[in-house]
Order: C-alpha cells, then sequence, then structure tokens
C-alpha cells in the first residue's frame, strides 16, 4: 500500500521534533503537526521559561549580597510586564527555530491539531483533511493537573498559566510538594510575592534523597517561605473583592490573590484517536510502549511525556534517537532511561544523578555515605547562611559511586558532570584520585575521604 508520508509524528515538543527532523534528514517522507507552538512543554510553558523567571527571582538576593563585597546597589524596581515581554520574545524565537529546522531537514510541518482515525489514517482537524503514513509517532507530552474534583479549581492556576499572569499577585498559595511546586514557590517568593506552599505529604520532593528534602525545606521557610504539610486544600472560595479564600481539610482557611495547583502532568491523550486506531492505555490515560517504544499496533510509536515513562526533556530527545535507530535503520535500540540525572531550580538549587540513601540501602548490603555540609565561600562576605549539601553513596563492596547528591549554587551544572562519572560506575577510588579545584565548592566531591556513616542492611552501624 502507498502512503503520503514513511512517518506522520503527533506533537511538536522536543522529543516529536527531534524524530522528525532526524528522520526527515535520512531522507524519509516526514510530516508533524503541533496544535498549539512548536517547542512543547519544555519551550514554551516548562522549562525554558521557567529557568528564566528563576533567574529574575535571585537578583533580590543578589542585590543584598552585593553589600558584603563592597558594592553600594541603589533602590530596585522590578517590572513583571517587562519579564513576561522578554520571556515571550525569547520562547518565540525558539519556536521559530524549532519549525525552521524540522522544515529544513525535508518534513512538512502543520499547525493544526491530529487525531487518528485508524492506524495508518491522521486527520488534521484545522481543515479536516487526511493523509494516510506508514509509521504514526505520538508525541504529545503531558497537561497539567487543573483538579477538576477541588470545589474552586476554576478560580486556580496551574503552571501554563504563571507565565502570563497579567500582574504579579502580591500573594499565593502553592499547592503542591513536588518539583513544579517547589520551583514557583521558589520563584514568587524571590519576585516579592508572600508565598505559602502547601502539600498533603510530610515533607516536599518525595523520592529525592531525604538530606536534600530536610534542608531544602528549612532553607525554604528561613526565607519566608510559609509551609504547611501534611494538610489538603478542600475549596477555593472566589471573595466579592476578588481575593481567593482558602479552606484547608485541618480547618484553617485564609486568603491570596492567587492559587497555583502545581499537582503535576498527566499525559495528554484525551480525544486523540487511539481507541479508533487500537491503541492500548494504562490507568492515567498514559500510552503503554514496549521496550523500543512500540504500542500494541505495531506501526504506531508513543514517547516523552505522554508515555509517562520519565517525564524529562532530555529523556524524550533520547527516546526519539532510538525510535529513529529502530524503526530507520534496521537497528533495534532501547531507550537508556537508567542512572538519568535532573536538577530541581529551587533557591538553592538541586543535582542530583542516581539512587536516594534510602533506596539504595534496600538494594546494597553495605553502604558507605560521604556527607559534607557548609556555607559556601560566597555567602562568608554576604552573611548569607545558606547551606552547601554534599553526598556521595557508595556501594561498600565495590566501592562503586552510586548516587551523588548536591544541594547549592549550580547544583545542576554538577549535576550533569556527575551523571557521567556514575553512569560510569566509576569507584569512590576514582573520586579520590582526582585532583581537587581550588577554591570551589566542587573540590568538596574529591576530598570527602572518609565515610560520614556506613549502613549494613539499612541499618547504622558506623558514624
Amino acid at each position: 500500500m502507498s502512503y503520503d508520508f514513511d512517518l506522520f509524528v503527533i506533537g511538536g515538543g522536543s522529543g516529536g521534533v527531534r524524530a522528525a527532523r532526524v528522520s526527515a534528514a535520512l531522507g524519509k517522507r516526514v510530516a508533524i503537526a503541533e496544535e498549539f507552538r512548536f517547542g512543547g512543554t519544555c519551550v514554551i510553558r516548562g522549562c525554558v521559561p521557567k529557568k528564566l523567571y528563576v533567574y529574575a527571582s535571585h537578583f533580590p538576593e543578589h542585590f543584598e549580597d552585593a553589600a558584603g563585597f563592597g558594592w553600594t546597589v541603589g533602590e530596585a524596581h522590578f517590572d513583571w510586564k517587562k519579564l513576561v515581554a522578554a520571556k515571550e520574545k525569547e520562547i518565540t524565537r525558539l519556536e521559530g527555530l524549532y519549525e525552521k529546522n524540522v522544515r529544513a531537514a525535508g518534513a512538512t510541518t502543520f499547525d493544526s491539531r491530529a487525531e487518528l482515525v485508524d492506524a495508518h489514517t491522521v486527520r488534521l482537524v484545522k481543515d479536516g483533511r487526511t493523509v494516510t503514513a506508514e509509521h504514526i509517532l505520538i508525541a504529545t507530552g503531558g497537561i497539567a493537573n487543573r483538579h477538576d474534583a477541588l470545589p474552586g479549581h476554576e478560580h486556580c492556576l496551574v503552571s501554563d498559566d504563571v507565565f502570563d499572569l497579567p500582574e504579579l499577585p502580591s500573594s499565593i498559595v502553592v499547592y503542591g510538594g513536588g518539583y513544579i511546586a517547589v520551583e514557583f514557590a521558589n520563584i514568587m517568593h524571590g519576585l516579592g510575592v508572600e508565598t505559602t506552599l502547601i502539600y498533603r505529604g510530610k515533607l516536599i520532593l518525595n523520592h529525592f534523597d531525604q538530606d536534600l528534602r530536610e534542608l531544602l525545606s528549612e532553607t525554604m521557610q528561613a526565607k519566608g517561605i510559609k509551609i504547611i504539610y501534611e494538610d489538603m486544600i478542600v475549596e477555593v472560595e472566589k471573595r466579592s473583592e476578588g481575593t481567593l479564600r482558602v479552606h484547608l481539610q485541618k480547618g484553617e482557611a485564609f486568603e491570596a490573590d492567587q492559587v497555583l495547583l502545581a499537582l503535576g502532568r498527566t499525559p495528554y491523550t484525551k480525544g486523540l484517536g487511539l481507541e479508533a486506531a487500537g491503541v492500548k492505555t494504562g490507568d492515567k490515560g498514559e500510552i503503554l510502549i514496549d521496550d523500543y517504544s512500540r504500542t500494541n499496533v505495531e506501526n504506531i510509536w508513543a514517547l516523552g511525556d505522554v508515555t509517562d515513562r520519565v517525564q524529562l526533556t532530555p529523556v524524550a530527545i533520547h527516546e526519539a534517537m532510538c525510535f529513529v535507530e529502530t524503526a530507520f535503520k534496521n537497528n533495534p535500540t532501547r531507550p537508556d532511561i537508567e542512572t538519568v540525572a535532573t536538577a530541581v531550580f529551587s533557591q538553592p538549587e538541586i543535582g542530583t544523578v542516581g539512587l536516594a540513601e534510602d533506596v539504595a540501602a534496600k538494594r546494597y548490603e553495605t553502604l558507605e555515605v560521604y556527607r559534607a555540609i557548609f556555607r559556601p565561600m560566597k555567602n562568608t562576605l554576604s552573611g548569607r547562611q545558606d547551606k552547601t549539601l554534599m553526598k556521595l553513596i557508595v556501594d561498600g563492596v565495590s566501592k562503586v559511586v552510586v548516587g551523588a547528591h548536591i544541594l547549592g549554587p549550580d547544583a545542576g551544572e554538577m549535576a550533569q558532570l556527575l551523571g557521567i562519572a556514575v553512569k560510569a560506575e566509576l569507584t569512590k577510588d576514582a573520586f579520590d584520585r582526582t585532583m581537587a579545584v581550588h577554591p570551589t565548592a566542587a573540590e568538596e566531591l574529591v576530598t570527602m575521604y572518609k565515610p560520614s556513616y556506613v549502613l549494613k542492611n539499612g541499618e547504622k552501624v558506623e558514624g
């Protein structure tokens, strides 16, 4: 059978664009459809604008710190609308590059929602036309959870909305305890917004190393962010004067200008026509795939957040490259999603790779934990009390470093480089043989010669 395209990609985010561009460069007939803006979650409403806002939120502390180094800084004024406009200019530039690069590789782009008609047919909603493809790749990503069951959810924001607020609120409640909630709580506080974070759990950032979670929570609260643990929002009430009254399960109620529901993102599959094509999904709507990103329908594939495998942009890009190898190069390649380095752009930020201590303690009979906590040099003259934490988790038998965790300035940058060492399964001896770069914070990673403590079968026996 003759098809219009060899590959049709639904979704113009990082994963979909990479798959389309590389496949087209191989000479394949490729089309890609995006219903909103090319670039997807990361470029348009995620990583990129968030990091720009993180940078903006750091300046109040920079201005304060300058005095300790002899600088006199005049009265500062922040213009929210200028930041929003500058952000929009940058993501528009990136959006254009994404689509331009796909077209330059020879692919056809459609600015339209695309839905499956059957296993080989796609309908372009914008004009109603249908096209056929030998292979279809679904890379529609995720969508913010608007918590429809919460009374008053319609008055609340999700992360997508924050970037383009017409005015910066004077107060905000952030509901959630994951990295999105933590990052936005820090951003808002840094921009001068009275910030309250509410989390139903006992401590923010579940699944991260416990020491990082505890120290970050303490630091955020010391900066002035109010954190309410082990409670839930049961209603958000719109007041006549325009403010929101937040009612908690344990009885407390208070008012804020805005409420941000930072409760994660769910796979964006609703109305995609998966049933018509026979594609199976899981309980959360995620597309079920095998190790090679193939769905139960042989010619239909999926990658990125829509599969709910690992919700990180670099993972989606890596999966796209593996898809090309498998589908078009006769080289079946499984995405390697073990030991993925990641960062949380809190203040101070987190960089981490490998196993947290509690997870490693269940996997290894003997565990050596190297831990250093100190005030970074920059904070000595500024007077800032923020601490840096560095931690290495080492298999006590093989001496392989199985986890590395940092809380402090530039932790994300350090995690990228540590990711190489941990991925390569280097031993603690290799760290010890590495000469320190002085004076840096990162030198602590190669100068912790003695374990802070040792665990055997999960129990502390030394230190």
